[in-house]
């Protein structure tokens, strides 16, 4: 792909935007809404003419959404717009209700609802988002989508970015016979991205160990294959419904490397292969393959192009986290691109989207590399699953695994005294009701007073509206007295005792300029 701009051969669009997000998935779109919350201009090219795909639809398309998703949305005032969750708690265990209910697995151990503590969790007050919902990729789109456009969101479909060009300030992107003119470029466009390939980002880390296939299909003995998920001497499959069907072979990921198309007959014969059955494929509908490859971006930013998302990061889709884990390079990456566009981003700002984002991603690659070391069809990998299975069959296994797969310990390596220092805000309500969630709907940052300490609202007004001061004292305070909170939701500053006036101006002179 070639990234110099040909000025002669391109037709000019004249508007420059003040961000091109290459991507309308969830993560691109996501990001577009918190970019023009923030009053920037921004438009979306996505190389898709048509939004909707069957594989985006249940049960394909059904994604897990975890505690800091959950709560990036209600901080947006997204969550009350999904509906799936309200009808669908678990696609794979309907019938289950109450303790005995899995909420979730690692590599296919299920883990229980009562075995689940989460007491022990120090952030999570009774007001506090599900940890843990159900929805869908076409459904986020949806909400996304619609958010975006009414914050002024210019979204153009049939647009593949073929190249571009960056000078010291701005870039130029090419898409077929026109070109667009931007200060920044965020590519998210998934994990043959083409950003990223323009880009000359490294893109460093491990093969894969399987080929997976998600299959719709009619069976004219469906009733060969058992339910839910099957571990056997050749694989996994997973039969979430008659003729809804997902397949591990662990052939190296050969065949989704190679140039085979996906007939009936391979499928049918991976199929048995897998299962150990003569099971039959009368038609095939759809069928997509993927792998466990795990890739990472060896950096987020080269100049004025930027990486979210599968862009920035690949790995096997065990329990949905890729999606969780685009969503917070969003949520992380939107405010800071705002404050950097409007010139009110203090030193490094920005470049800390990828020291934070960074080793995220790298927990998520290794959560996933060892989800699959212990799904191989060998006897080493069997002995180490019944070890974890028996360890998740208790309460401190579950409640650990819980927390690692909901993502409720996910925080910064932020400067800072108070161990909550990094980690998202508690759900705070205060006395009149209202919980701080509710208010971080404009995107602002907020510095939490639960003192009315008149040099902290002093303080708020240094910063041109861009820090609310939140003032009066909670329902559950945890002993803090102030409280300084990102606009994504990160605590940058906590004392439990008397406010230092000099220590919180110089948490906020680090975020806020």
């Amino acid at each position: 792909m070639n990234t110099t701009h040909k000025s002669n051969i391109f037709a000019q669009n004249q508007s420059t935007y003040d961000v091109i997000i290459a991507g309308a998935g969830p993560v691109g779109l996501f990001l577009a809404c918190e970019l023009a919350l923030a009053k920037c201009s921004v438009l979306v090219l996505e190389k898709a003419e048509n939004p909707h795909s069957p594989l985006k639809q249940l049960p394909f398309g059904i994604r897990g959404l975890s505690a800091p998703t959950i709560e990036a949305l209600y901080r947006r005032d997204l969550l009350k717009e999904l509906e799936i969750h309200k009808r669908l708690k678990n696609p794979h265990q309907n019938a289950k209700q109450g303790a005995s209910r899995q909420v979730g697995h690692f590599a296919g151990i299920p883990f229980l609802e009562g075995d689940v503590d989460t007491s022990r969790w120090m952030n999570r007050l009774p007001g506090s988002t599900e940890p843990s919902l159900i929805s869908e990729i076409e459904e986020l789109e949806t909400v996304f989508g619609r958010r975006a456009a009414g914050l002024g969101v210019e979204i153009k479909r049939g647009f593949a970015i073929i190249g571009f060009h960056q000078a010291e300030d701005g870039v130029t992107v090419e898409s077929g016979a026109q070109s667009f003119q931007s200060k920044w470029l965020v590519g998210c466009d998934g994990s043959r991205s083409a950003v990223r390939k323009a880009g000359g980002f490294e893109f460093a880390g491990t093969e894969p160990e399987f080929t997976g296939y998600t299959v719709r299909a009619d069976l004219v003995d469906p009733e060969k294959l058992s339910q839910g998920r099957i571990v056997t001497e050749r694989g996994m499959y997973m039969q979430s419904q008659p003729g809804y069907i997902v397949i591990q072979d662990f052939d190296g990921g050969a065949f989704h490397g190679s140039d085979e198309p996906i007939t009936l007959q391979h499928v049918q014969q991976v199929l048995r292969r897998v299962s150990g059955t003569d099971v039959t494929i009368s038609t095939l509908h759809i069928a997509t393959t993927w792998t466990d490859r795990a890739r990472q971006a060896t950096t987020y930013r080269n100049g004025r192009v930027l990486l979210a998302g599968d862009a920035a990061h690949i790995h096997a889709p065990l329990g949905g986290q890729g999606l969780n884990l685009g969503l917070g390079d969003a949520m992380n990456l939107g405010w800071k691109l705002a404050a950097t566009i409007h010139n009110q981003a203090p030193d490094g700002l920005l470049d800390s989207y990828y020291t934070e984002r960074y080793p995220i991603g790298i927990q998520v690659l290794d959560w996933s590399r060892a989800q699959v070391a212990i799904m191989k069809p060998s006897p080493e990998a069997r002995a180490l699953n019944a070890i974890m299975r028996d360890l998740m069959n208790t309460h401190d296994g579950a409640t650990y695994f819980a927390a690692r797969v909901w993502g409720v310990f996910t925080h910064y390596n932020l400067d800072g005294t108070h161990p909550l220092t990094g980690y998202s805000v508690p759900n705070f309500e205060l006395a009149d009701g209202t919980k701080i969630g509710e208010l971080m709907h404009n995107g602002n940052g907020i510095l939490l007073d639960f003192d009315n300490n008149t040099s902290l609202k002093a303080l708020s007004g240094e910063y041109g509206g861009r820090l609310n001061h939140v003032s009066g004292p909670a329902k559950d305070q945890l002993g803090l007295s102030a409280v300084l909170i990102r606009p994504d939701g990160i605590i940058a500053w906590a004392t439990d005792g008397e406010v230092d006036e000099q220590a919180v101006k110089q948490a906020a002179a680090l975020w806020f300029n």
